[in-house]
């Protein structure tokens, strides 16, 4: 084997893809567990600590199309997890936010998140998470 590094082994984008791929990776089957699909955990993460988010702030979030994630806060919105009320300045515009049920069925879900981010955070320390985490928000900031 060649120890000759590789295109992808200095490459920004792959690391932060081979990085995010690891560290979610290990959680997802923590989601699936619960019964919600990533998509889901992706939306009531989102929406938890927020009074309400629009459908196109919530596909921009997680990373999905405005359109599956209509269809699906309409599924959620029949399980009781969310509610969906017109944007009073856009009747066009719809607004989600948990609902108390949906609040109890993600806050465990909040609670392991936490301690998974601590178990990253001690295998490389705390300093350098925030660290990261700033580097990553600039860099975001400065794509949007």
């Amino acid at each position: 084997m060649s120890e000759t590094p590789g295109f992808v082994d200095d490459y920004l984008a792959y690391l932060l893809a081979r990085a995010s791929h690891l560290i979610s990776s290990e959680f997802h089957a923590v989601v699936e567990a619960s019964g919600l699909s990533l998509l889901e955990w992706r939306v009531m993460a989102s929406l938890s600590g927020k009074e309400a988010l629009s459908v196109g702030e919530l596909a921009d979030i997680v990373l999905a199309k405005q359109p599956t994630v209509t269809k699906l806060v309409g599924r959620m919105a029949e399980a009781g997890w969310v509610q969906r009320v017109d944007a009073p300045h856009d009747k066009r515009q719809s607004l989600v936010s948990l609902t108390p049920v949906g609040h109890r069925k993600v806050q465990p879900l909040l609670t392991q998140a936490r301690v998974h981010e601590a178990q990253v955070m001690t295998e490389i320390g705390a300093d350098e998470v925030t660290l990261l985490k700033r580097t990553l928000e600039q860099l975001i900031r400065a794509r949007c």
